[in-house]
């Protein structure tokens, strides 16, 4: 009988605490795959709010009253971009999970020597440039057609940092449940997007009834969307502060949510 006398062990992890070089790969990686189809990822998105504020005005014409201190396309305008960033930012992590586990390649992720920490925050971070990249370009095309100042830049960040974190977080969540595609266009068509159209991006709450009004006030997406445009028009329907807050914590929830059902293998590991 043979007796071995260097047995295997175990590779000991020799990044650190941190991954950097791992992380910022699938960073990159991340945000490639949706440079590699701008014209959808990007440019449609952007498109889209152009067609609905050139429809909007056109409808409305110059009759509608002000709203918050502004005039209604200046109200609209941040509206019409923040519903956009949130959904792409949800789009993306969800479909580069969804995609990974239809085409069979998330297996590459997974045995990657990066830990559910590292894989979360790198996906949800590139969601959350997504966001950014189409927010800067849609206030960069808007400004040719609509006098667009921003009153504190700050808040115009902060909300869309916030916005699209969470978004980015639950599409990660999203994207480990969902199956197929049909599954994922469940979720988007009667979850996320109900849930930005009756936020406040077209509207006021305070045209609401009371009771609506009350609901709205727990929609997360009505704060994500009244900060964003708070940091354009310097009035708001809701508690600035609070949605601070209130979406800081969802940041927390949703990703610790994203990270432990990682780590668990839910739906990846059989």
């Amino acid at each position: 009988m043979v007796v071995l006398e260097k047995k295997y062990e175990i590779g000991v992890r020799r990044f650190g605490f941190v991954n950097w070089i791992g992380v910022w790969t699938l960073y990159k990686k991340e945000v490639l795959r949706f440079f590699n189809v701008i014209g959808q990822t990007i440019l449609g998105p952007i498109m889209t709010a152009g067609l609905f504020l050139l429809v909007i005005s056109l409808a409305i014409g110059e009759g509608r009253s002000d709203i918050l201190g502004v005039s209604y396309i200046n109200f609209l305008f941040p509206g019409l971009i923040a519903m956009q960033f949130l959904t792409q930012a949800f789009s993306h992590s969800s479909s580069s999970l969804l995609m990974g586990k239809v085409m069979g390649n998330i297996v590459d992720m997974i045995s990657a020597p990066l830990s559910s920490l590292e894989v979360t925050m790198a996906i949800i971070l590139a969601s959350v440039t997504r966001g950014f990249i189409i927010a800067a370009v849609s206030i960069i095309v808007f400004t040719f057609f609509l006098n667009i100042q921003i009153d504190n830049i700050f808040y115009v960040l902060i909300y869309l940092f916030l916005g699209s974190f969470v978004l980015g977080a639950v599409g990660f969540i999203a994207g480990l449940w969902a199956e197929k595609f049909d599954n994922m266009s469940t979720v988007t068509n009667f979850v996320i997007t109900p849930f930005v159209f009756l936020s406040g991006s077209f509207y006021s709450i305070d045209k609401l009834p009371k009771f609506l009004q009350i609901i709205s006030e727990y929609n997360p997406f009505f704060y994500m969307i009244d900060g964003f445009r708070y940091g354009f028009i310097g009035n708001s329907d809701g508690s600035i502060t609070f949605g601070l807050i209130y979406l800081f914590l969802l940041c927390i929830i949703t990703w610790f949510v994203s990270f432990i059902l990682y780590l668990k293998g839910y739906k990846i590991i059989s």
